[in-house]
């Protein structure tokens, strides 16, 4: 299956996330915030895809999009934004520095999944 990216301030989510992700088979690396998955993305380069939170300390989600995407391996990796967030206006800044979807929190397991599974294919 793929190699993800899960990114998310809060552990539980982090947990959540990895659950979900590697009961349909796919491996998962963690990172607390933007600056951690910046640091991890730089030095591999077999991730898929990328799951972020929007609102985390030291690098928010839509700076990581956009500092992910002036990386040659993550030009045209997708990358899901799973948040809180839910307005037009926080869509769109999403959407300008390079997210390919928008799932909102509390998330739904299945739609997680079949998310995943539209950006890989």
């Amino acid at each position: 299956m793929a190699n993800i990216l899960a990114v998310d301030d809060s552990a539980t989510m982090r947990k959540m996330v990895t659950l979900t992700l590697h009961a349909a088979g796919h491996d998962v690396t963690c990172a607390e915030d933007g600056v951690e998955a910046l640091e991890i993305a730089r030095g591999r380069h077999d991730i898929d895809l990328v799951i972020t939170d929007i609102m985390m300390p030291r690098m928010d989600g839509v700076t990581l999009v956009r500092e992910l995407r002036a990386l040659d391996d993550y030009v045209g990796k997708p990358m899901l934004v799973l948040s809180t967030e839910s307005s037009q206006e926080r869509k769109e800044q999403g959407r300008k520095a390079g997210a390919t979807g928008w799932l909102v929190k509390p998330f739904d397991p299945d739609q997680l999944l079949y998310a995943i599974s539209r950006v890989l294919n």
